[in-house]
């Protein structure tokens, strides 16, 4: 069973964080500048939210479209579901589509590991899946008496 280690292994490990007192928009460089759809926000070593674009869309829609001096504490959510390392790639997206969450923190303990997004999950699993094919078209290949000998043709 593909578990969130491994997803993690594959994507890699960078990490973009940020502190609940950063400036909203400079929160909104870092994510354009990065190509990334959410910050972890960190205070103290500790997870304490997250900020994606939804949340930015609604702090916009709010104020009529203007950031304002607003910092990330005022629109992150600061109680985002997390998973661990161990969590199951079928948990994971339990999990996302119950809670609507593109972006998951991955949490061992205390300490971040990673973020999952939608995105990679589904990666994660179209490269699940075709392996498994190819395991089973193998298979299929060397099944005994599943292909004909060409000997036995010519007699």
């Amino acid at each position: 069973m593909l578990k969130v280690s491994e997803i993690l292994r594959v994507k890699g490990n960078t990490l973009y964080t940020a502190s609940p007192d950063t400036p909203i928009n400079q929160a909104l460089e870092t994510m354009a500048e990065q190509d990334i759809g959410s910050l972890v926000i960190m205070e103290h070593g500790e997870l304490v939210g997250m900020l994606t674009f939804r949340e930015i869309i609604r702090h916009l829609t709010r104020n009529g479209g203007v950031i304002g001096d607003y910092t990330i504490r005022s629109v992150m959510d600061d109680a985002p579901v997390s998973v661990t390392p161990n969590t199951s790639a079928d948990e994971v997206q339990r999990l996302m589509l119950d809670k609507h969450a593109r972006y998951t923190p991955v949490m061992d303990g205390p300490v971040l590991q990673g973020v999952i997004s939608f995105y990679d999950m589904a990666q994660a699993i179209v490269a699940a899946q075709k392996f498994e094919n190819k395991m089973l078209k193998a298979y299929i290949r060397d099944w005994p008496g599943g292909r004909e000998d060409p000997e036995d043709e010519k007699n």
